[in-house]
């Protein structure tokens, strides 16, 4: 019995790890598309798409994936049609929730995320409910390896980043939203590779919770993570505890 408690475990863990690179795959797809939609096919033209295949290949998509994303985007071959739609809630304890979806199917996005929301004891709102509580920033990864930090920082100041830190072995530059597409620009320009590049949605407040509270709200989160209609969700929930 042992060794079959021991497979299953095996087996259950391999399920989680495929249905997780599954969505991974699916989320960096809608993002290939869409960029190649907006900017064309070609990568060294289109920077949006150029960083979406580094996130793709990043994920060990194949590369058959990785072309067939491109043609639906520039319409070689039929595809979704994603729209791009931000949505906002509370969930329990008034914490803040901005979640960012590519959808072909606005119903049911909405359906599925107003479900999400009242089972969890939260509430799906209108435009506007929560977004003036969230400060939209652009942030630029890059490999601390043989980057000397003050080259890189005088590179991103002078292109009109806002900040530069350390986190572990990545550099990570803050930008405002207006100056995200100039200060990647810049970098490009200088020699400097990006580990990933994106707008992002920083909480100007905090709701601080209990360790019980702050797990149950943090499964929920997971939860709308996983979803197929869903790019990025954002809360204001305060986890540094």
């Amino acid at each position: 019995m042992a060794g079959h408690n021991k497979w299953s475990k095996i087996k259950r863990q391999k399920a989680a790890t495929d249905i997780k690179r599954s969505k991974a795959w699916a989320r960096v797809s809608r993002e290939i598309t869409v960029a190649a939609r907006h900017g064309g096919g070609d990568p060294s033209t289109n920077a949006k798409l150029a960083l979406a295949v580094q996130k793709a290949k990043g994920e060990n998509m194949p590369k058959d994936n990785i072309l067939r994303a491109i043609k639906r985007g520039t319409g070689t071959i039929e595809g979704h049609n994603y729209e791009e739609h931000t949505y906002e809630g509370y969930a329990p304890h008034g914490v803040a929730v901005l979640i960012e979806t590519l959808t072909d199917n606005t119903k049911r996005t909405v359906a599925d995320l107003r479900s999400m929301f009242t089972k969890s004891g939260g509430n799906l709102g209108n435009r506007g409910t929560v977004a003036y509580l969230f400060e939209k920033r652009g942030v630029i990864q890059v490999s601390a390896d043989n980057q000397d930090e003050l080259t890189l920082f005088e590179l991103a100041a002078d292109a009109g980043a806002i900040d530069l830190e350390l986190d572990g072995d990545t550099f990570m530059i803050t930008t405002s939203f207006e100056s995200f597409e100039t200060v990647q620009a810049e970098l490009l320009q200088a020699g400097v590779s990006f580990e990933d590049a994106r707008l992002v949605r920083l909480p100007s407040t905090f709701v601080e919770l209990g360790a019980n509270e702050a797990t149950t709200i943090s499964r929920f989160l997971e939860r709308l993570e996983m979803h197929q209609d869903v790019q990025a969700v954002y809360s204001n929930l305060d986890v540094s505890a």
